[in-house]
């Protein structure tokens, strides 16, 4: 049946009211400190094919807007009332993105029908595997990561499958937590399940159906406009973990978006194989899943913040994945930190739009800061803490309207901070330190928001912290049209004193008490020429801290005076930059690191590494990438040649070196 424009109006707001009432409930009821403080969770309604139709905007993640639960949902072979079903199992139907992830997911009934599915995750704390918190660079396979659950009823017509949670409680290091965070989320199903039917007792069965279907294609129909506004053409874009295992090399995320009128391809050939470390994306090679839509959907909602999000939005994009690597890997690659490849993805995904809409997008948001989870022992009771601590991230990039946001942007902003007198209470250290970083957002016209820094002292031996999703120490968030990188990020054991140590990219880490951890996460970029920035800006910048009298001096001409801004000292000095600075080549700044590291690694250098890997079996292909760097870094850098040959020469050597690899070319 048709549905009227008035009807589905007042039916999209009931819609996302339930999502909303859901995550409500969650947000209220959990246990975890991630949940609750951090509100790393999602909840949702869907199809009952799993096309999501509604989520929250108040509360809660936003990276699954677009995610479709339909092949989890077949997973299951019948489905009777009462039912609830779970998996974090990231291998089964793919749905599930990392095994710290809870879905949980319960059919609404009318009548003997299912007419929708309520949905929803939750990141927890830990769910057992080789490491506190389940996830570290170091692991290399996804067994390493936890105890997996493949798709399973956890409650059976209303009763609890206690032979399955028993098995899950007996495997994770804070089952108390887990369990209690479980119940939050079976509690959220029950009440988006009588939203479900006060929305049906409300339009009546039909109408339902037939708005669930009209938002879907009412979002898909705001999608094409915001995408016809957009110029064609192909837009290449690519940017580089530091390290794609740790101590490895860097790890190229690439991609050509081709927009051709209302849709667009996201190409990611190029992109690097499947990593022997946690960071691959586990995809399944489904060409909208929700790891790679989320940058997409983030764009098209910056262009138009009426935008409403579910699955339809998606409809408009999809994506060309390569098995075998990292945004498609092969079963058993570790996937545990998927969410910092994925960020670098939605970067290259931000930076490839940017160039189709210099004028309506920003700079490059900070990234490189990680979630930080603690596991020790409480010395006032003995009893063992297991905690996270929050995300210490950066800020958004400077746009064409203003600057950056401060601490908290674009891929990271739906994660909450967590106060420090609950992290205090929680966990027995002292918080010595949490702020912004001064000078660390890319200096421009509009300025990049500055990142986060905590600095921690530990009370109690043998405390374990897992420092997730570390990067951003080699490489920089960019800046564009004239705007500078940001800062890169730091992780400082016992900055000041003798014991001092740069931890670097280090994401498992054992101190004791009296020990200091100084931690920051990069900054974002900033947009637009720092010299055409106003000095009045610049002065405000300084008093609040956000930038050094030094910074505004040599980054934006700016001379203050204990009385202001010196408008003749600064007008003479910003000419003097104007003549002495070296005139910005290209759209993009990337800061000094990559400039330098591309002079080897040239797009024909790593077309032809691309072309070349493609062609050797999965299994061999992170094996033959460390042979060949090692051979270029080998060579005298004076002498290289950037048009690939020299690559193509050093993959032959390797080849010559290991028969196994000639044979496993050759069959």
């Amino acid at each position: 049946m048709a549905i009227d424009k008035v009807t589905l109006e007042i039916l999209k707001n009931h819609c996302r009211a339930a999502a909303e009432s859901m995550a409500f409930t969650l947000y209220r009821t959990a246990h975890s400190t991630f949940v609750k403080e951090t509100e790393d969770f999602t909840t949702g309604l869907t199809t009952p094919e799993g096309e999501t139709f509604a989520t929250p905007v108040e509360l809660g993640a936003t990276w699954f807007v677009g995610l479709n639960y339909g092949t989890v949902i077949r997973m299951i072979d019948h489905y009777d009332e009462g039912d609830i079903c779970m998996t974090n199992d990231p291998y089964s139907g793919h749905v599930c993105t990392h095994s710290p992830d809870m879905h949980i997911w319960k059919p609404v009934f009318h009548e003997g029908e299912i007419v929708c599915f309520v949905v929803g995750h939750i990141h927890n704390t830990d769910v057992g595997g080789a490491v506190p918190a389940s996830i570290s660079r170091t692991l290399s396979e996804v067994h390493q990561e936890g105890i997996r659950i493949p798709p399973a009823k956890v409650v059976k017509k209303g009763a609890f499958n206690h032979e399955l949670i028993d098995v899950m409680l007996a495997n994770v290091r804070m089952p108390e937590q887990n369990w209690g965070d479980l119940k939050a989320q079976i509690a959220a199903m029950n009440t988006g399940e009588r939203r479900v039917h006060e929305m049906i007792a409300k339009f009546g069965v039909e109408t339902f159906k037939a708005g669930v279907a009209g938002l879907l294609d009412y979002a898909e129909q705001q999608a094409r406009s915001i995408m016809a506004t957009l110029p064609d053409g192909d837009y290449f874009f690519d940017d580089y973990l530091d390290e794609d295992a740790a101590g490895g090399f860097p790890c190229r995320i690439a991609l050509t978006l081709k927009i051709r009128g209302e849709t667009c391809v996201l190409d990611f050939t190029g992109s690097d194989p499947q990593i022997e470390s946690s960071v691959n994306m586990p995809t399944g090679g489904q060409p909208r899943h929700a790891l790679l839509m989320v940058g997409f959907v983030y764009i098209l909602y910056s262009l138009d913040p009426t935008l409403f999000l579910n699955s339809g939005v998606c409809r408009v994009a999809e994506s060309i994945l390569p098995e075998g690597t990292i945004v498609n890997p092969v079963f058993p690659a570790a996937v545990g930190l998927r969410t910092l490849s994925v960020q670098r993805l939605q970067g290259v995904i931000f930076g490839a739009f940017a160039q189709a809409a210099p004028d309506r997008l920003p700079s490059s948001p900070a990234s490189g800061g990680p979630i930080m989870n603690v596991n020790t022992i409480d010395n006032r009771t003995g009893r063992r803490v297991m905690a996270a601590i929050g995300a210490i991230s950066g800020g958004a990039g400077g746009s064409p309207r203003g600057d950056g946001t401060e601490g908290s942007g674009a891929n990271a902003s739906f994660l909450k901070n967590t106060p420090v007198e609950i992290n205090e209470a929680e966990v027995p250290f002292k918080i010595l330190r949490y702020g912004l970083c001064q000078d660390s957002g890319g200096a421009g016209k509009y300025r990049g928001g500055n990142a986060l820094e905590m600095i921690f002292q530990a009370h109690a031996p043998n405390t374990r912290v897992t420092a997730r999703n570390r990067d951003r120490t080699r490489f920089s968030s960019w800046g564009i049209l004239g705007g500078k990188a940001g800062s890169h990020s730091k992780f400082v054991l016992n900055p000041g004193s003798n014991r001092e140590e740069n931890l670097g990219n280090v994401d498992i880490l054992t101190i004791g008490p009296g020990d200091v951890v100084h931690i920051a996460s990069g900054g974002s970029g900033g947009w637009g020429d720092p010299l055409e920035r106003d000095p009045a800006a610049v002065l405000w910048d300084v008093r609040r801290g956000f930038v050094s009298t030094k910074a505004a001096k040599q980054s934006y001409g700016v001379v203050l005076t204990p009385g202001g801004v010196d408008e003749a000292a600064t007008a003479r000095l910003r000419a003097d930059l104007a003549r002495e600075r070296p005139k910005q080549e290209g759209f993009f700044d990337y800061g000094a690191n990559r400039l330098a590291y591309e002079k080897i690694w040239t797009r024909a250098n790593y077309d032809a590494l691309t072309e070349l890997l493609a062609a050797t079996p999965v299994h061999w292909r992170f094996f033959v990438k460390h042979r060949v760097f090692e051979a270029i870094d080998a060579l005298d850098p004076a002498t290289l040649a950037g048009d690939g040959s020299d690559l193509r020469a050093a993959f032959d050597g390797v080849v010559e070196r290991f028969p196994q690899l000639r044979a496993a070319l050759a069959a």
